[in-house]
């Protein structure tokens, strides 16, 4: 067995290199402990409809709730209404996020009713990456993972932060876990 490090030839069976100590011995695979690589979000843009509608009918009921002959009674309503549509976006948000660790791609969606998927690194066929002009701008892009195992298998990253960069991760870990 050859040590990684100095390319010494140590003898069969040896943890160690006798020259220079390097850890020769690798791990069964059955040893091996899945850990986190990163946690994505989708980014606030995804949400920017919602949150200018929001804004707007902030605008609108603190404008009527100062209006010399305005009613207060709608300017609380719509203070209300527009806290309540932040809130949803808020955790439209917190509730839909991809992990990926040293062995999966894992996607979960909702807050009640929740929905997880799981795709094997091992399994992973190809990744694609979109970004339409707008999203280029913004520096955000779509990241989609499509699975060996089932043609219409997918999963799909939506609006995330520097989509070249997780694509890359994900490569890495994959190349990684296939070694």
């Amino acid at each position: 067995m050859r040590c990684p490090q100095c390319g010494f030839d140590a003898a069969a069976g040896a943890a160690f290199c006798a020259r220079c100590g390097a850890r020769i011995f690798t791990p069964k695979p059955e040893d091996r402990r899945e850990y986190a690589l990163t946690r994505i979000l989708p980014s606030w843009w995804h949400f920017a409809g919602p949150i200018a509608f929001a804004a707007i009918i902030l605008i609108l009921a603190l404008g009527a709730a100062v209006a010399p002959k305005g009613d207060a009674r709608i300017g609380v309503v719509g203070l209300a209404l527009a806290g309540l549509l932040i809130a949803r976006v808020s955790l439209l948000r917190r509730n839909t996020s991809w992990s990926l660790t040293s062995d999966r791609v894992i996607e979960r969606h909702g807050f009640i009713a929740t929905r997880r998927r799981e795709m094997e690194l091992a399994d992973v066929r190809s990744i694609e990456v979109e970004r339409s002009a707008m999203q280029r701008m913004l520096g955000l892009g779509d990241v989609k993972v499509a699975s060996a195992a089932s043609g219409d298998f997918m999963i799909k990253m939506f609006d995330i932060p520097d989509p070249e960069r997780m694509a890359e991760i994900l490569r890495k870990a994959r190349l990684k876990r296939l070694a």
